[in-house]
């Protein structure tokens, strides 16, 4: 910990694959956190010191984030990381920064049911997003689902909450396929024609990556009419829904505490400075945004504490709340996740999402699912 005096940087970590077949995504979420940062450097600091960050690329794979964040805290002396997409890079990272008494800031929704006081959790739980695409999903589609996930522990342990919800609200699981995290467009053809004799009314998807894209494709390229059997996500955003193509994307459910057409000046305004930064043909998306929003809420802890130290910092961050570009945020203090909005949109022509579901105040995170039943009536 450096002196107060000094105008010495802090040094924090970062930790997104800008390489490999997760870049897609968290190539944005590099993106959310330097935008933070560069808002907050040009605004003076951090009790008038600049924030560095010390960046590395895994490459998208889960055994390399564990290596990186082990080199940041022990050879560059970070103790914040801000960082990880899917779980397995967390799960990576988590007994790193567990030992040697770090703070992981994991801006990305995940599978729930986990809890760590050395990580500050900013993506959505699965109250805030599962209960409730579950319950829109049954009423304006049907009852019978079919689960397509990437191999790894967030689609399985995702898919386990769904297919419960599914079950106690008198709805049917008729097929449930997992592949490769770097499988390709042929991959999936075997799928849709399983997914084709099935007949579902919804296909779930929980593939993440350079996959999505070609998920989708797939499905485009059988013919099947996203206004009947349409996939519904949790992890699709503006990015992947650009790359593969705004007309293949268009009529699929995903739901997000973020899309960038929220209405608001706030949102307004930070698409304009995300743009003007990155081009006009640059999207946002929820995990940017709470990588985004997160570095807001460590700065002003940094601010309140002056200090690092994650057992200072750490009790301020619990409680605080932030206007983020969804709306207010805030830490509870309780579990260490954040209490976010819940939304369901529709992908439009335009590789934007409609709202159908908005809910009326930030949802508080629940990540065990202790306060819900099974039921979802």
């Amino acid at each position: 910990m450096r002196n107060s005096g000094t105008s010495e940087p802090w040094r924090v970590g970062v930790l997104f694959s800008r390489s490999g077949c997760m870049a897609l995504i968290e190539e944005t979420q590099l993106r959310g956190t330097l935008t933070a940062i560069d808002e907050i450097n040009e605004a003076g600091g951090i009790n008038g010191r600049p924030i560095e960050p010390v960046m590395y690329d895994p490459a998208s794979e889960a055994s390399s984030f564990g290596h990186c964040a082990k080199r940041l805290m022990v050879a560059d002396g970070v103790t914040t990381i801000f960082g990880c997409y899917t779980s397995s890079s967390r799960k990576a990272v988590l007994p790193v920064v567990e030992r040697l008494n770090g703070l992981l800031w994991y801006p990305t929704l995940y599978e729930g049911f986990e809890f760590s006081p050395n990580v500050i959790y900013t993506g959505a739980a699965p109250n805030q997003n599962s209960v409730e695409l579950c319950r829109y999903l049954m009423e304006h589609y049907g009852k019978r689902f079919y689960f397509v996930g990437s191999d790894y522990v967030y689609p399985r342990e995702s898919n386990r909450i769904m297919r419960e919800l599914v079950r106690h609200n008198g709805g049917e699981v008729v097929g449930e396929r997992y592949l490769n995290l770097r499988a390709k467009r042929r991959d999936f053809v075997p799928v849709m024609r399983d997914i084709r004799d099935a007949a579902p009314n919804v296909i779930f998807s929980t593939v993440v990556g350079d996959s999505t894209v070609y998920l989708y494709q797939s499905y485009a390229d059988l013919g099947f009419d996203s206004k009947t059997m349409p996939i519904a996500s949790l992890t699709t955003t503006e990015a992947e829904i650009k790359a593969m193509g705004y007309d293949v994307g268009e009529g699929h459910i995903t739901a997000a505490p973020y899309f960038q057409g929220l209405s608001g000046e706030r949102n307004t305004a930070f698409v304009s400075r995300f743009k003007s930064r990155y081009g006009e043909d640059q999207e946002t998306n929820m995990c940017l945004e709470a990588a985004y929003f997160q570095v807001h809420i460590f700065a002003k802890a940094l601010a309140q504490t002056n200090s690092m130290d994650t057992e200072i910092l750490r009790p301020t961050v619990l409680g605080s709340e932030v206007l983020a570009p969804q709306g207010k945020v805030s830490i509870n203090p309780l579990c260490g996740h954040t209490d976010l909005w819940t939304r369901v949109g529709r992908a439009n022509r335009r590789g934007q999402f409609d709202l159908v579901y908005e809910s009326l105040a930030p949802v508080r995170a629940d990540p065990y699912l202790i306060g819900y039943g099974r039921s979802i009536a």
